[in-house]
């Protein structure tokens, strides 16, 4: 059987697909979201085959869940994509950045079909180039600095949130999970800080040591300290240890 996962905003899409893909005796509908986090979610839950992903959902857009995904997991975790949109301006950017198909609203069931049969012989032959595919997605797709604006993490347990990076004073690693200072309140999610700092405009970020990244407008006041380390004081009273390790890699900052 070949598990689909159904993302769409719009629950006539959602049934319409459903509807299409119950036809099918080799497909199982393993899950739906109606928004951008719920998907995310779901395709770690549910581990599909393939996701027909709406390009413009609430809270997260279709690349951005390629993203997150991604970033949490990694390629090899990134089912095949099927975009599905109502413009046809964002059908063919899909395609032009390696897109494996999309559709257009209304989907005609003609097209369907022969979706259908080129998913079947794609899942046959293995994911092949997918990682490759995937990488030229999302560089296509990314703001032209390719700095993250939006972080998905867990607000409780269960409960997940947007945070905007631009509202983010401190970043922390503590094990596989990296927590967040935003607001005065802790966010979490699983993740290395390597990967969150080359996402993260340099401009606005800095690595301070080992386990901390903070945004430079978070910062009150830096203290010069032994060894070459600096203390770094945040607007909220926190003190930090910027080591002269990570100091000698930035230049001008303050």
């Amino acid at each position: 059987m070949i598990r689909a996962l159904i993302a769409d905003d719009e629950p006539p899409a959602r049934r319409k697909l459903r509807e299409l893909l119950g036809r099918e005796p080799d497909f199982e509908i393993v899950g739906e979201a109606a928004d951008g986090v719920e998907a995310v979610a779901a395709i770690h839950a549910a581990s599909p085959d393939v996701v027909f992903l709406d390009i413009q959902m609430p809270r997260l857009d279709g690349f951005g869940v390629i993203a997150e995904v991604i970033a949490e997991v990694g390629t090899a975790a990134m089912p095949l994509v099927v975009f599905i949109t109502a413009f046809d301006e964002h059908a063919v950017r899909a395609f032009e950045v390696e897109a494996l198909d999309y559709l257009l609203k209304p989907v005609a069931p003609s097209r369907f079909q022969g979706l259908l049969a080129r998913l079947r012989r794609r899942i046959e032959q293995g994911p092949g180039d997918l990682d490759e595919r995937i990488g030229r997605l999302l560089a296509a797709v990314r703001p032209a600095s390719g700095a993250l604006r939006q972080i998905l993490a867990e607000k409780e347990e269960g409960r997940q949130i947007l945070l905007a990076v631009g509202e983010i004073d401190l970043i922390r690693a503590d094990g596989n999970y990296l927590t967040f200072l935003s607001k005065g309140e802790e966010h979490r999610r699983r993740g290395t800080l390597r990967e969150i700092e080359e996402r993260l405009d340099p401009a606005q970020f800095v690595r301070l040591n080992r386990s901390e990244i903070v945004r430079l407008e978070a910062v009150r006041e830096l203290q010069p300290w032994f060894h070459g380390d600096a203390r770094v004081i945040l607007k909220d009273g926190s003190v930090l240890t910027w080591s002269r390790r990570y100091r000698g890699k930035v230049e001008g900052v303050f």
